[in-house]
């Protein structure tokens, strides 16, 4: 594993010179159980059923170690990218680091409670966009009158509304791209110790795209944590001064993304 180099870059944010921690993944393992991996149908109902009448012994369980002994720490300041192939682990940890999925060995320490942003983030189908805004900020803790105040940013930051009325109907009415904007500008309406943030700039047209990236860096302005995984390595050059690239749940390089990037691109242009 490549190591960081020692000049810090000027948006992380230091005491006396020493920068400041917002998560340690100390030695962190990860294994999902997969009941009936590899039998086409044992999990469905109808197995299921058949099996408890003929008392037949449960599939088979196989194990997938997601992810193996990954370690590192993040600096409040910090924008991380998170790279490598289809599988390598990387939801998975950044489902680790928010909480969501508990370590079978090592540990994660954050500051604070990290907020996961991904393209599958839930909303309520039957509210309108502005009502799922307005109820996002309040359990990000917004007060009332903040919420007045942001819901209008929120929406025209989404773009919703720019080929009609859409804030006002219901989620139901919207395409995949125009939920997945609309997520991302709920959750970053607030500046946040750690942004956890899943393909979710992968939507959207060019101009959207170059609005959630300056939010990022607006974010980290706001001496905040954020940590981008996304396959648009364009996004990760843009957004990101550092990147982590992670294959079969290992850490390959953690470095510069220049670096790391061009790394990465060699290993799979010649796979």
């Amino acid at each position: 594993m490549a190591e960081l180099t020692n000049t810090v870059p000027a948006s992380v944010a230091t005491i006396n010179g020493e920068r400041i921690p917002t998560v340690i993944v100390d030695d962190v393992h990860v294994i999902y159980r997969v009941h009936g991996a590899g039998t086409a149908g044992a999990n469905s109902p109808a197995s299921a059923l058949k099996r408890l009448v003929s008392r037949a012994p449960a599939p088979t369980v196989r194990e997938v170690h997601a992810v193996k002994g990954v370690t590192f720490t993040a600096y409040r300041g910090e924008a991380i990218g998170l790279i490598g192939s289809n599988g390598s682990g990387k939801s998975t940890l950044l489902r680790t680091i928010a909480g969501l999925l508990p370590t079978n060995k090592g540990a994660v320490y954050t500051q604070g409670q990290p907020s996961l942003l991904g393209v599958n983030a839930a909303l309520l189908n039957d509210l309108s966009g502005e009502r799922n805004a307005a109820l996002g900020c309040l359990a990000m803790g917004m007060t009332p009158e903040q919420v007045k105040q942001k819901v209008p940013e929120i929406i025209e930051f989404s773009g919703i509304n720019e080929r009609g009325d859409f804030g006002s109907l219901p989620m139901r009415t919207y395409s995949s791209g125009m939920s997945a904007r609309l997520r991302f500008a709920i959750s970053s309406a607030k500046n946040h110790d750690v942004l956890l943030i899943d393909e979710a700039l992968a939507t959207g047209d060019r101009r959207f795209r170059r609005r959630s990236e300056q939010r990022v860096r607006e974010l980290r302005a706001g001496a905040g944590t954020v940590f981008l995984v996304s396959h648009q390595i364009g996004t990760i050059r843009e957004t990101c001064e550092r990147t982590i690239w992670l294959e079969s749940g290992v850490i390959r390089m953690d470095g510069p993304t220049p670096e790391v990037v061009e790394a990465y691109e060699a290993f799979m242009g010649g796979k």
